[in-house]
């Protein structure tokens, strides 16, 4: 019978976690670059510094990713008998609860700039010699902060699907919105260009809301998780077919009178329990060969315990 410790993603799988990774060192550096060049034009742009804080903040879920699938990487030991699995969970709460109190910031400090009635000031440089209104240079840092990060967003998203990986399709669907973050900012500074003050923070207003949104969405998500709820899909959040599908190949043994499953997500892999009433008597080559057929069936399967019973628990 396969041990935990022996548990691996197929070669297939090995190979998209490759490439993810490699998606997101491209991801860190670039946002780094976003994040020096948005902070050295925004001024006193109230939707510009919303940006820049979102962009800031979009470091954090691939920061995590990252960092996680190293620790992912290592081996189930005394201490961690079931392995590492759960530190893409944690990972998933830490951004999500990042999310969300700088979401809270933002809009504080955005209604703020209306309540105090501030109006930004958006001035003209020198820029090879030429006088150069800083709003367009403004605008030309948001296309770049957003159109190389929707791109990034669309090769990320089939891989989090595909590895059912919840940190990194968080940051793939962040990073594919992010044109919505850049066109606000653009009208809020085309608004102060044409003499409306409010148009600017409330552009920031607008980003701060999308930012608390997500936040509210992924802390819902995570904490749920971590309480062991059974495992759902990344877009609908329906239950995972793969559930009733094991219950049904258990059903299907000739030995299984009756059957009932329950399984946990840990990280992007699936763990939990299979209670079986058996027809006969249930030897140990019978139970051999069912544990590996449920492991065979899918590679999300990391750890399960298949337990004979007289009467089925009420799970």
């Amino acid at each position: 019978m396969r041990s935990i410790k022996d548990y691996h993603l197929p070669k297939e799988l090995e190979d998209d976690l490759r490439s993810a990774k490699k998606i997101e060192w491209i991801t860190v550096i670039y946002l780094i670059s976003v994040v020096v060049v948005m902070y050295l034009v925004m001024g006193s742009s109230q939707a510009m510094k919303s940006a820049w804080l979102e962009d800031v903040l979009g470091l954090v879920p691939s920061v995590a990713f990252l960092i996680s699938t190293h620790i992912n990487s290592k081996a189930p030991n005394d201490r961690f008998r079931y392995g590492y699995h759960r530190v893409f969970s944690i990972s998933f709460l830490i951004g999500a609860a990042a999310l969300l109190g700088m979401g809270i910031f933002m809009i504080y400090d955005s209604s703020m700039s209306l309540i105090k009635t501030e109006h930004p000031t958006i001035g003209n440089r020198i820029i090879f010699g030429e006088r150069i209104w800083m709003g367009w240079v403004m605008i030309v840092a948001l296309i770049y902060s957003s159109v190389p990060s929707m791109i990034l967003g669309f090769k990320k998203l089939p891989k989090a699907k595909t590895l059912h990986n919840k940190v990194l399709y968080t940051d793939a669907k962040a990073q594919k919105a992010d044109y919505m973050t850049a066109f606000a900012a653009i009208v809020g500074i085309i608004g102060v260009g044409g003499g409306w003050w409010w148009a600017d923070s409330v552009a920031a207003l607008f980003i701060s809301i999308s930012v608390l949104k997500d936040g509210i969405n992924y802390v819902s998500t995570a904490v749920t998780d971590l309480m062991d709820r059974s495992p759902v899909t990344l877009k609908e959040e329906k239950e995972v077919p793969l559930i009733n599908e094991i219950k049904d190949l258990v059903l299907s043994w000739d030995w299984v009178k009756d059957a009932n499953v329950r399984f946990r997500e840990d990280g992007q892999v699936f763990m939990g329990e299979i209670a079986v009433v058996p027809k006969t008597t249930v030897d140990t080559e019978k139970l051999e060969e069912a544990y590996e057929k449920i492991y065979d069936y899918s590679w999300k399967i990391s750890d399960v315990v298949i337990g004979p019973v007289k009467k089925l628990p009420k799970w």
